[in-house]
């Protein structure tokens, strides 16, 4: 099965597109196949591309106003010899060690109603997203990078497939407890993801070791990730544990562990993704999401259900470098709420806005490819540029962007 993987790509495509167009959907949004890689060796040739266009001098740093660290890279310490060599992570542009660097992460789909909050290892995780589900409130999915650490992660819920579409971003190993079969069953049966499922129907490969179910709350809010299990699985499926070939790193960062400040974009102190009032069905609303900027931290920080939003095991509040609200179309599937948003570009209105350092910076998102990373331009046309460390993206769906709040 996993030697194959590549060669399945465009049956994938097919099957998707099949089951959406009975959905009634456009598949050029909903189902985002059309730009499969047919082989590893392509991405490696587009990654190349970049490189030189990157060692060519066009980027996105001439407008952005950076302060570099001292004493990054190789130079000398004055002592006569070289200064180690620095690392810094795919997924936060933070230092990181060698043995870490190309390490594949996992994308964890994490329950966000209340009587499944707070969750547990949320805080480890490098980058988070947050999208609307049926009952118009929003679930999570972290993407995590030294997962084998984290002695506890949960609860675990249940896949969309937008959420696969944006695990692929990473290259990451998929876990999740559950899914929307009807419209995630294939995908997830499929070569295209490296999926770490419960036992549950539409699954054909299940895992066995990975989950487990506490006693402190009651199902479905219960499934916990075994760590150990989770890596018995994963080795027994066959998935790798380094970054594919050719893989594409999502955010642009300052080098060197440098930080950008856009001294000059406007102010933004408090997001409201949802608005402020809770009665809307954005998704955000009703579960009273907001992020606060603290200035002294340079980090945003993470409120919902009236309260700060805390990790169980911790206690400690989540707070972010940078926060993306990424705008995309999105259509309700049937009578059951089931939801489903592109996450190609090419729709109505791919805005995106960039959070950091207190300010923010419109543009637009671009992706064309479900195995590369969306990415953020603003509006001349350059990459957006964020701060090293975590970063929240918050999918906002284009028929309820008036909700969105911004002081």
């Amino acid at each position: 099965m996993f030697l194959h993987r590549k060669y399945n790509r465009i049956l994938i495509a097919a099957i998707m597109s099949a089951a959406l167009l009975l959905a009634g959907c456009d598949t050029s949004k909903f189902a985002p196949t059309s730009g499969v890689k047919e082989s590893e060796e392509e991405s490696a040739a587009d990654a190349a591309d970049q490189v030189a266009d990157d060692q060519s001098g066009d980027n996105a740093t001439d407008d952005a106003s950076l302060t570099a660290s001292e004493g990054d890279g190789e130079e000398s310490d004055g002592s006569g010899e070289e200064a180690e060599e620095i690392f810094y992570s795919n997924f936060t542009g933070l230092p990181i060690t060698y043995n870490w660097l190309d390490h594949r992460p996992l994308a964890v789909m994490l329950n966000n109603i209340e009587a499944g909050c707070p969750q547990s290892g949320i805080e480890e995780a490098s980058i988070v997203y947050e999208c609307p589900v049926e009952g118009r409130i929003t679930r999570l999915m972290a993407i995590f990078e030294k997962y084998e650490e984290i002695k506890k992660i949960g609860s675990i819920r249940s896949s969309r497939d937008y959420f696969v579409y944006y695990a692929l971003e990473f290259d990451a190993i998929y876990a999740h407890f559950g899914q929307a079969t009807a419209y995630v069953g294939e995908l997830l049966n499929s070569d295209a993801v490296d999926n770490i499922s419960g036992a549950v129907s539409g699954i054909n490969e299940p895992a066995t070791n990975a989950f487990y179910r506490s006693t402190d709350r009651k199902a479905p809010h219960n499934v916990y990730i075994d760590n150990e299990g989770l890596i018995r699985d994963r080795d027994g499926f066959g998935y790798r544990t380094t970054l594919r070939m050719g893989f594409e790193k999502k955010f642009l960062y300052p080098e060197d562990g440098g930080r950008v400040t856009y001294d000059d974009a406007p102010s933004a102190m408090v997001l409201y993704p949802g608005g402020k009032e809770s009665n809307k069905a954005n998704g955000f609303a009703k579960v009273k999401a907001r992020f606060e900027y603290n200035p002294e931290e340079g980090k945003y920080y993470r409120f919902q259900y009236g309260g700060p939003h805390i990790d169980l095991e911790t206690g400690n509040q989540l707070k972010f470098d940078n926060v993306v609200f990424q705008y995309v179309d999105g259509i309700v599937r049937d009578s059951h709420d089931y939801l489903g948003f592109g996450t190609l570009s090419g729709g109505s209105n791919d805005k995106c806005i960039v959070f950091t350092n207190g300010k923010m910076i419109e543009g637009k998102w671009v992706r064309t490819d479900i195995f590369g990373p969306a990415k953020y331009y603003d509006n001349d046309g350059n990459e957006i540029m964020v701060n090293p460390g975590k970063t929240w993206v918050c999918t906002i769906w284009n028929d309820f962007a008036d909700d969105v709040v911004i002081e």
